[in-house]
């Protein structure tokens, strides 16, 4: 965990030694993006469903505390007992005075982004607690040793043959088995005695009703209810954006999540819990973590609408391209590089401009988040707040001042084209980052004001 943190633009030329392997995982997102497409456009309704969600969620973040208040009031009568945290370490330890309490050491855990932001895993495992994870992309990669590398699809990364590997190191499967239908039935029988043995589960949250004081969790696997519905004692992480206001919203959601995730009409599981069942304790721990904050940041409160698609990862070029762990945060792509500033703008600087800034991102959103002009406001407060490196600095303010007078504009494209044909080594070298990744086009003969200016005979 103390390993330095490589900004993105160095950790994505790692990515992109392997060209075969980067144009498979661009391919295979896109796939996905374009599977969501299908979906989207065979309800006329579309475009309507955007707007509902979207209102919706502006109304919850604009009546957050009489919603939370509600949510709480409701769940307390149904028998939930309900904590509040104020941020990842205390969610933590909430958990571990729960597990402490039970008198257990080992717990099953299905996916949540909100633990991984919280880094739940690794704090108990110092506490000697062992977290088994039953969603099989992030069990895949709890046994590498390696974080998710996508919110919905955790191993996207990798490919049958490294999950044929790991499962032969870790299960014992035979080497080389890269039959997906094969390595799926190991790890079913994998865990199943950890489902059957474990005293205490976890879930996230997807949507929590104020009004009934109730929560949903959307799963296509089934290993949330598999884990609860055996257990003892099911705890709910939540981060506090999840609430909405009444019952009735939720289809709006239900409709928008799994086509915007999946390109399926619907979660294959869709798993409503309003009471712990008889003999059963259930905790539900209402997570800030700087939502807060970001909550009180008029050009920033938009993200928290965000429920946790991925759609905007799977269109985007720049994530398509360098991979989820490029972003080093819980919560990678374009969602992430606009949440992550809000916990440490120093450490996640680099973050919002790892961003073409095409807007693609906000054209899929399902809950019409301004995405890509979050990322530009973004890149506004980490310069003027001094949270980018002195070269990059002066590099903007050097555009700045040539993009602002005409005549400095006419003269540096003049020298530019100059010096790429006369002297291409100053442009093509390792000091351009451009040109680690690209062949330097051919330059022009003349600018095109100089071509307008001669064609117009003005």
């Amino acid at each position: 965990m103390n390993t330095p943190i490589k900004d993105h633009a160095t950790a994505s030329v790692e990515f992109n030694k392997d060209e075969d392997y980067v144009n498979w995982h661009d391919e295979t997102l896109w796939f996905v993006r374009s599977k969501r497409d299908k979906a989207v456009f065979q309800i006329p309704e579309w475009e309507q469903l955007r707007e509902a969600g979207s209102q919706i969620k502006n109304h919850g973040l604009s009546n957050m505390h009489d919603l939370l208040v509600q949510f709480e009031e409701k769940a307390t009568q149904n028998g939930i007992k309900v904590h509040w945290a104020s941020d990842g370490k205390e969610h933590n330890e909430i958990v571990l005075s729960i597990l402490k309490k039970q008198g257990v050491t080992r717990m099953v855990k299905s996916k949540s982004m909100l633990t991984e932001e919280c880094h739940l895993n690794d704090f108990l495992k110092e506490e000697g607690i062992e977290v088994i994870d039953s969603d099989l992309g992030e069990r895949i990669v709890q046994m590498r040793n390696e974080p998710p590398s996508h919110i919905v699809l955790p191993a996207i990364h990798l490919k049958k043959a490294d999950v044929g590997e790991t499962f032969h190191i870790h299960l014992g499967t035979e080497k080389g088995a890269t039959d997906p239908q094969y390595l799926t039935e190991a790890a079913r029988q994998h865990l199943r005695d950890t489902f059957l043995t474990r005293k205490v589960a976890l879930t996230g949250v997807n949507f929590a009703i104020a009004e009934t004081g109730g929560f949903v969790v959307c799963t296509n696997e089934g290993n949330a209810d598999m884990g609860t519905h055996l257990a003892d004692v099911h705890i709910a992480s939540m981060g506090f954006e999840k609430i909405i206001p009444k019952a009735e919203h939720l289809s709006v959601f239900l409709r928008l999540l799994a086509r915007s995730a999946t390109g399926q009409p619907i979660t294959t599981f869709s798993s409503h819990f309003h009471k712990p069942r008889e003999g059963q304790e259930m905790h539900i721990i209402l997570v800030d973590n700087g939502r807060t904050t970001q909550l009180g940041r008029p050009d920033f409160r938009n993200s928290l609408k965000c429920i946790r698609c991925a759609a905007c990862m799977n269109t985007c070029p720049v994530y398509r391209r360098s991979g989820g762990f490029s972003y080093h945060s819980a919560v990678a792509g374009p969602i992430g590089s606009i949440l992550a500033p809000n916990l440490d703008m120093e450490k996640n600087a680099d973050l919002p401009f790892a961003s073409t800034l095409c807007g693609s991102c906000s054209n899929v959103c399902p809950v019409k988040i301004d995405i890509h002009d979050q990322l530009y406001k973004w890149r506004q407060v980490l310069v003027q707040g001094g949270h980018v490196s002195k070269v990059k600095a002066a590099g903007i303010n050097s555009m700045a001042m040539v993009l602002n007078s005409p005549k400095f504009f006419r003269t540096a494209g003049k020298l530019g084209r100059f010096f790429m044909k006369n002297a291409p080594f100053l442009v093509n070298n390792g000091m351009n980052p451009w040109y680690n990744q690209r062949e330097m086009p051919e330059p022009p003969k003349e600018s095109f004001r100089d071509w307008y200016i001669r064609e117009k005979g003005l």
